[in-house]
């Protein structure tokens, strides 16, 4: 990890509103503490202090997916809506939310489409790793509740789908 990485790292941190996150990677161990506190990084046992600083809600720039390198768990949650047997598929990460795997590729889903439990709905980018959120039921998507390319938040709805 270098240190690109890791000022990639604080200020996605500060932009979440998370008050600490800890990472640990062979060798390395980060600590990123919101407000006041400083950065740790320990590296080999040497300690390193940096501070962070609040970013502006922007998204970072991300580049196509190529790869899925690990898959995020899932929310599945039902709608308070008139109609109580329809599902809504929650974003289990923050990121950036991608209905393609690519810009020339067709999107996973459209309205109307008939998905089954495991399909892969959508992908969302979160520090560089594109994450596959795959669906947990069988059904029709009613509707796509994001934009392409569109930052999300954790818990935040993506889709709703008609259970079959």
């Amino acid at each position: 990890m270098d240190i690109k990485d890791i000022q990639n790292l604080i200020k996605f941190v500060a932009k979440s509103g998370a008050q600490e996150v800890k990472l640990e990677m062979e060798d390395v161990k980060i600590t990123i503490k919101t407000g006041a506190d400083p950065v740790k990084i320990e590296t080999g046992g040497v300690v390193q202090q940096l501070q962070a600083v609040p970013v502006p809600a922007t998204p970072i720039p991300s580049v196509a997916p190529a790869a899925v390198p690990q898959e995020a768990p899932r929310a599945v949650e039902k709608t308070a809506s008139d109609e109580e047997h329809l599902i809504t598929i929650k974003s289990p990460i923050i990121g950036t939310f991608y209905r393609k795997a690519a810009p020339d590729k067709p999107a996973f889903v459209e309205v109307g489409d008939t998905i089954k439990e495991g399909d892969v709905l959508c992908v969302i980018e979160a520090m560089k790793l594109f994450n596959e959120i795959e669906s947990e039921v069988s059904g029709t998507i009613v509707k796509i509740l994001v934009d392409d390319a569109s930052p999300v938040e954790f818990d935040q709805p993506l889709f709703v789908i008609n259970p079959s």
